[in-house]
């Protein structure tokens, strides 16, 4: 992306507002800063108000040179609409942001993942079934979303990260405001190993409006959404409503009769929720979304399903990758640990203790790896067992 695009799409950001008249100024011209420099009239015959366009006459130079010095970080990205690393999961959600600022990299917004949510004042069990859950998604190769709340998201996100798996934070803030403060040891981690995300820029502080809004967003970038234990009020309902209106699967773990904080759980399976009781249910579950995902994935990079750990970046200064550039580079070195790995499958099954000590990778490096190459009919599964399919 050239500067003069970079800071006109952040200039387009920064009016806030509704998403679709900004989209809709990028499908009439050939890049941001033509949207830009088009003037008023496209601007209001796309249908931006009256207060974007003041934003845009007269931008806040203090909030956009504050993103701007964020974006100055390698592992910081602006992602816009029309960015063609812009995940496609989101991208068919309704009402999906305008742009994504993200910390870690933007390619891993494509893996398969399952958003994990529940209640901020979850029982010691809905803790216990989040963390329980998420670790074995994780394993089986999947990212898990979740919100950084405290209470079930927090441990959601907690297992996986000790297991060395990928776990992805949407923000109702902006990405470098972790909420609550007391997560901010938390967001550091998850911004070290996997991803955090944000529609709002750099410095924007809770507002209680911006955190409904976030869980279209962890709905949208999710195959499923799983509740693991919500009362009959809750964020997590929000969640999985708008996972349904997205055409995406709801799962929902049961509980006692006697706990409320199962009530929004037992709510959502009588509205045509799953009920899960193992995190293989939902595996299966959105297994055929995550075959649509691949072939998505392959098309972008126009290369094998392997590429899909390859870094795409978001060109924010002099000298910056492009998206593809990075992805190939990453490519190359990704390659080397896909070889290995084929060289450790045979046709008879195996197992991960054995693939681990084959190749030296990791249990959580493996799974991600089985996946992909699972999902590209390289790869068969029996029983946690691998072998080659062809």
């Amino acid at each position: 992306m050239h500067n003069d695009d970079f800071d006109a799409l952040l200039r387009l950001v920064a009016a806030g507002g509704a998403a679709a008249p900004r989209k809709a100024m990028l499908d009439h011209q050939s890049s941001p800063a033509a949207a830009l420099a088009a003037g008023i009239t496209l601007w209001r015959a796309c249908g931006l108000s009256e207060a974007q366009v003041g934003a845009l006459l007269k931008p806040d130079p203090a909030r956009l040179e504050r993103a701007r010095q964020w974006l100055t970080d390698p592992d910081h990205h602006l992602v816009g609409w029309t960015d063609p690393d812009y995940p496609p999961l989101l991208r068919r959600s309704i009402n999906a942001p305008f742009a994504l600022f993200v910390t870690g990299d933007p390619a891993l917004l494509w893996h398969p993942s399952i958003a994990v949510v529940g209640s901020r004042a979850a029982t010691p069990g809905g803790r216990d079934n989040a963390a329980t859950f998420a670790r074995t998604i994780a394993a089986a190769g999947f990212g898990v979303a979740s919100g950084l709340a405290v209470g079930a998201d927090a441990a959601a996100h907690e297992a996986v990260l000790n297991l060395g798996g990928l776990t992805i934070a949407v923000l109702g803030t902006g990405p470098d405001v972790p909420y609550p403060r007391s997560h901010a040891c938390l967001h550091e981690r998850i911004a070290a190993s996997g991803v955090v995300v944000s529609e709002h820029m750099p410095g924007t502080g809770p507002r209680a409006e911006h955190f409904p809004s976030r869980n279209r967003i962890l709905a949208g970038l999710s195959l499923g959404t799983l509740v693991v234990e919500a009362a009959e009020r809750s964020g997590a309902l929000i969640t999985a409503r708008q996972a349904l209106d997205a055409g995406r699967e709801v799962f929902a773990v049961p509980g006692s009769i006697h706990n409320p904080l199962a009530r929004g759980c037992h709510r959502l399976i009588r509205d045509g929720a799953l009920l899960v009781e193992t995190a293989a249910e939902v595996v299966a579950a959105v297994a055929p979304v995550a075959r649509e995902l691949a072939t998505d994935l392959r098309q972008r990079l126009d290369s094998p399903i392997s590429a899909a750990r390859g870094s795409c970046r978001t060109a924010v200064a002099s000298g910056a990758d492009t998206a593809s550039q990075g992805a190939q580079r990453q490519l190359e070195a990704d390659d080397a640990d896909y070889q290995k790995l084929w060289n450790a499958l045979g046709h008879d099954p195996t197992g991960m203790d054995q693939l681990v000590e084959r190749t030296g990778l990791t249990p959580a490096e493996l799974s991600s790896m089985l996946l992909l190459m699972e999902l590209d009919g390289r790869v068969t599964t029996q029983h946690g067992r691998y072998h080659r399919s062809r």
